[in-house]
């Protein structure tokens, strides 16, 4: 049974910015399900984001994962009064067919049969794995699934129309179940920033695709904001991820982000932005916190 579609609303009016136009992933909040309700409901957070399912045997996307334990996630973060807003998968994320780029070190002949043939099989099954991550997303009571563009070439736009082609495909089967495909702007893939987000929409007509916007994704790539964000085409933007290295006080690398929710404002955006806290040095949770933290600060300001 699916959850009722209470989040699908990519293409209506917006409201100001409070808690519930925040969101965040499960997996970098917490690192079992309960622990990430349990950080959303610290928080007075109604939306989460999905991407992998941690448990004793490691994490899985959820995507992949059977049908009876997606269903079950889906009822117990819908009996704590969440909603799921974005399920991020890691579709096309690894080098298509024909669209290799050249390798840093040398490659044994057997090796390099083999990873062809296993990209080749993951290629194929693009389809069959499409389905899946709408079921999830339905399953969740989502309309908005994650895409990527292949592992970045030497000359990234060279493969655009054969992306464009692929996920025009995609988007046919999307359009049906009324799932809308987002593509996320992602430092290893064939968009990798604003500028080629913004190049690779202009390829791809199908209402059902947009972007998940992550400007901190493009760092030391180019200005994210305000450059960057001039060029996004705004009406096919429905979602937007901010890094705990973007938004803690006291990052290097810390990005306006009041400055980007008051012109998301300004621009009628009507999604969440949600966080990636995305933290290896083992501190993910305490980075959580303190990037929520200050998220929330922002949200007063700009409300």
């Amino acid at each position: 049974m699916a959850v009722t579609l209470a989040a699908a609303a990519p293409l209506g009016g917006r409201a100001r910015w409070d808690r519930s136009r925040i969101s965040a992933i499960t997996d970098e909040i917490g690192n079992t399900p309960e622990e990430s309700i349990a950080f959303a409901h610290e928080y007075g957070l109604q939306f989460v984001e999905i991407r992998d399912r941690k448990g004793p045997g490691g994490a899985k996307e959820y995507f992949t994962l059977p049908e009876a334990q997606i269903k079950a996630d889906a009822l117990h973060f819908n009996s704590e009064g969440l909603k799921v807003s974005f399920v991020n998968t890691s579709l096309m994320k690894f080098t298509w067919p024909g669209m290799e780029p050249p390798r840093r070190r040398p490659e044994e002949p057997a090796a390099r049969e083999k990873r062809l043939a296993a990209e080749k099989t993951r290629f194929d099954a693009r389809m069959e794995d499409l389905h899946k991550a709408i079921r999830c997303a339905q399953w969740m009571g989502c309309d908005k699934v994650r895409v990527f563009t292949g592992t970045r070439l030497e000359n990234p736009e060279s493969a655009w129309a054969r992306v464009a082609e692929v996920l025009e495909e995609m988007a046919g089967v999307a359009a049906k179940e009324k799932v809308y495909l987002l593509i996320e702007n992602e430092a290893s893939q064939n968009v990798a920033t604003s500028a080629e987000l913004a190049g690779i929409m202009k390829l791809i007509p199908s209402k059902w695709v947009g972007m998940n916007w992550d400007p901190h994704n493009a760092y030391g790539k180019e200005t994210s904001f305000p450059d960057g964000y001039k060029l996004l085409p705004q009406k096919r933007l429905y979602n937007v991820q901010v890094k705990a290295k973007g938004v803690m006080p006291d990052s290097p690398e810390k990005e306006d982000w009041r400055a980007i929710m008051t012109a998301l404002d300004h621009d009628n955006y009507p999604g969440k932005v949600a966080l990636e806290t995305h933290i290896f040095d083992g501190t993910l949770i305490a980075a959580a916190h303190a990037s929520m933290d200050e998220i929330l600060r922002i949200v007063r300001q700009v409300g």
